[in-house]
């Protein structure tokens, strides 16, 4: 599946492995990702696609402002994947591998 801006997708090398994260940006072969806390919206992390799994096309209100453009608040977008974690552990979500 084709990653897009607004997905979440996992963090699967290096320090941040295991992270839970929206994609900002998509950027050829690579993703610009933020979660709020450790990679703010002012200092986003690039990442290799190759290196993050796809987790889900979100459909809330942050992942709607970061596909249309709009300006996002670093805490918007921790309460998002916060709520997302949630959903996950109760066993709502299907997990699936960027192709």
């Amino acid at each position: 599946m084709k990653v897009c801006k607004g997905d979440i997708v996992r963090s699967q090398n290096g320090r941040d492995k295991g992270k839970s994260l929206f994609v900002a940006e998509v950027d050829g072969e690579f993703l610009v990702l933020v979660d709020g806390k450790s990679r703010k919206v002012e200092h986003p992390k690039r990442k290799k696609e190759k290196h993050c799994m796809f987790l889900v096309r979100e459909d809330s209100r942050v992942a709607e402002k970061l596909r249309s453009g709009e300006r996002v608040n670093n805490s918007d977008i921790r309460k998002a994947l916060a709520a997302f974690r949630n959903n996950a552990q109760a066993g709502q979500t299907e997990t699936g591998e960027v192709e």
